[in-house]
């Protein structure tokens, strides 16, 4: 929600193992939290919880955090987000980005760079758009997607795009409602927007682009606990995804470096110790319950910011009910 204050527009991004996704979406709206948000990559479909977690959920904003743009076509994609946004009575987000070469190679068996990801991206978004809210019939004739004869859905979806590089970020810029950043410092936010803002067209508001990034956060009495919470979390993404790589590197460039190094040589305790405690401040909320909300209303208090997405570390399922929590707006 552009121009909220962020502290009072608060997502979650639900856990994509272990807990039932569903259940942790009922416990965060019981919470407060304005938004839940529901990514995919393996072992869980995202749109079958989702479909559970609308029905789970009364008043709480439901999101794909996010589907990749490989897997299905725009027009599955935008049936899947206009039937869950009619089923919700307009709840739903839909959060699209590219992925990463490991996950569309390796798991998908599709070529990342045909004819490249940006490309993809802006047209899957825009087709998605002529899908929802087009006049008449959706004819579209691309690079990369062709459609041709079908009636638009009638549903007028707000589309995230989780951005990284420049040319994401143009296509935010000119196509999206809401930017998802990952793993860009939280120092690094306002400038990283300021490239979309540049890059917005004349007939487009960048302020009417919401900044809702993941806020990897882990909370525990024991605040060592909590920050190798954070370090994992971030050697785990810096080293399976160069788009991370060099975000974590913009700020960091010799740390960014050293964890990847470690993690791609099989070494993940070398990669996990490796983030510095600055490395740590700069990309995640971690500490005890009054350290960890100190922390994140701090974050909440940047001008760049309209929706923090609280995101636990995937490995540590354990600081799960202690920073859902701590970081409610009931709570806080």
């Amino acid at each position: 929600m552009p121009g909220a204050d962020a502290a009072d527009n608060v997502g979650f991004l639900l856990p994509q193992l272990g807990r039932d996704p569903a259940d942790v979406a009922a416990r965060a709206e019981d919470l407060g939290y304005d938004s839940v948000w529901l990514g995919e990559l393996w072992f869980t479909a995202s749109p079958v919880k989702l479909a559970q977690i609308v029905e789970r959920t009364e008043t709480v904003d439901v999101g794909s955090a996010i589907l990749n743009t490989y897997s299905r076509s725009p027009a599955v994609l935008a049936m899947t987000a206009a039937t869950l946004h009619r089923d919700s009575g307009g709840r739903f987000n839909l959060g699209l980005g590219t992925s990463t070469p490991k996950a569309v190679e390796d798991l998908h068996g599709m070529e990342f760079d045909d004819p490249n990801p940006a490309r993809r991206l802006h047209e899957c978004v825009e087709l998605c758009r002529e899908f929802f809210t087009g006049a008449g019939r959706v004819d579209y004739d691309g690079q990369v997607f062709h459609a041709a004869d079908f009636p638009a859905l009638g549903s007028d979806v707000p589309i995230y795009a989780a951005a990284l590089g420049t040319a994401n970020r143009r296509v935010v810029a000119r196509l999206c409602d809401g930017w998802i950043p990952h793993n860009v410092p939280f120092p690094d936010l306002a400038e990283s927007f300021d490239y979309i803002r540049e890059h917005t067209p004349d007939e487009r508001d960048a302020e009417d682009i919401s900044v809702a990034p993941y806020v990897p956060a882990a909370v525990d009495e024991d605040p060592t606990e909590a920050r190798d919470a954070i370090r994992g979390h971030v050697a785990y993404y810096v080293g399976n995804g160069d788009g991370y790589r060099r975000a974590v590197a913009s700020r960091f460039p010799d740390g960014a470096e050293a964890v990847s190094e470690a993690w791609r040589s099989g070494e993940r305790a070398a990669a996990r110790e490796a983030v510095t405690d600055e490395m740590v401040d700069a990309l995640g909320i971690a500490g005890t319950p009054e350290e960890a909300r100190e922390q994140f209303d701090e974050l909440c208090a940047m001008d760049v910011l309209d929706q923090p997405l609280v995101t636990i570390p995937q490995d540590a399922s354990g600081v799960l009910d202690a920073t859902i929590e701590a970081l409610a707006p009931a709570n806080r």
